[in-house]
């Protein structure tokens, strides 16, 4: 690819400037040919704009529709809405997708190499929720209403096995609870096997799963799984059990994928206990930094990345405190650095 690519920057709260900085330091390293349009987002874009996710935020992904960013900071309870639930919906990023991969070996769960692609949009998570009243209690009843259209089921199916056939993978396993909620999550699993009955028998295996039972598999023989896709509900909760498997949410990176724009990101959290202290592990972030490269059609760059990242953490030994080492986030970066200018 020539010239270069714009994209959209927005480095979070907490750790997401360290982490940022990190990163920034292997694409340039890398030569990655991102132009980077700064933007702030989160409790930075209250402060510097008064909103969590302000316009020139939003324009500026609407015109690269290509970004990469940190952790933003939510208030629980109150404040205001999660800046990446906005951006889902403003950008209607269907697919959330989810990579875990063993990078130290000798843990208690090894080889592991999964994803997880999650639906973004519809479920139980849309918001439409009420109380109802009764006598003196204003909270006497909660209510929650869950929608999947045939259209966002397709969407997010064709994704996953298109994702999966494009990388090599074996199998789908469409996750679901279609036993109990046989409409809700059962237009998912029927439009999934027609779909593969369709157009995808003979090019990869399909298997289904009961998100209950799936999870309980996950723990005793996660091999037994390649590619697992599923709702908005399953899929955050499978998406986080298997980022265990491979040491935490500081490990795994995501991507939110749509038709007109992507949005990659380290899932974890903004960890303001930490924020300055320069120990922060930035791999989530770089990984997602992989997939981005992946996303814009550079292999080369994206296989070096990764490269260097296993090499920096079991050949050179260099990790945070997180992973049993002593080295700060600058050091980490300064390894890796080393490692891909020497690669």
């Amino acid at each position: 690819m020539t010239g270069t690519i714009p994209a959209t920057l927005v480095p979070g709260d907490g750790i997401g400037p360290e982490i940022i900085d990190a990163t920034l330091a292997a694409l340039e390293a890398l030569r990655a040919p991102f132009a980077w349009d700064w933007q702030v987002a989160g409790l930075a874009g209250v402060k510097a704009a008064g909103d969590p996710l302000p316009r020139a935020t939003l324009d500026s992904i609407h015109r690269t529709r290509l970004a990469l960013k940190g952790p933003l900071e939510t208030p629980s309870g109150g404040g205001y809405r999660s800046s990446n639930v906005r951006l889902r919906e403003e950008f209607r990023l269907y697919a959330n997708l989810r990579p875990a991969r063993t990078l130290i070996p000798g843990g208690r769960f090894d080889n592991i190499d999964l994803v997880v692609v999650r639906e973004n949009l519809e479920g139980l998570y849309i918001g439409h929720e009420i109380y109802i009243p009764i006598d003196d209690d204003p909270h006497a009843v909660a209510m929650a209403t869950g929608v999947n259209t045939r259209q966002g089921c397709r969407n997010l199916l064709e994704f996953a096995f298109e994702h999966a056939i494009a990388t090599g993978r074996r199998k789908v396993t469409i996750v679901h609870k279609a036993n109990i909620m046989k409409a809700l999550t059962g237009i998912f699993l029927e439009t999934g096997t027609e779909m593969w009955e369709r157009r995808y028998r003979g090019r990869i295996d399909l298997d289904t799963a009961i998100i209950d039972a799936c999870a309980m598999k996950l723990v005793l023989n996660p091999w037994q799984f390649d590619v697992l896709v599923t709702t908005n509900l399953f899929g955050d909760i499978l998406s986080d059990l298997v980022a265990g498997l491979v040491g935490g949410l500081g490990m795994t990176p995501g991507a939110n994928i749509g038709t007109n724009a992507a949005i990659f990101e380290a899932v974890h959290g903004s960890a303001p206990d930490i924020a300055g202290k320069g120990v922060a592990n930035p791999i989530a972030l770089l990984l997602a930094a992989a997939m981005m490269l992946d996303h814009c059609k550079l292999p080369d760059l994206s296989g070096r990345l990764r490269q260097a990242i296993d090499a920096t953490l079991n050949v050179d030994k260099v990790r945070t405190g997180d992973l049993g080492g002593t080295a700060s986030t600058a050091a980490f970066t300064k390894a890796l650095v080393s490692r891909i200018a020497g690669g």
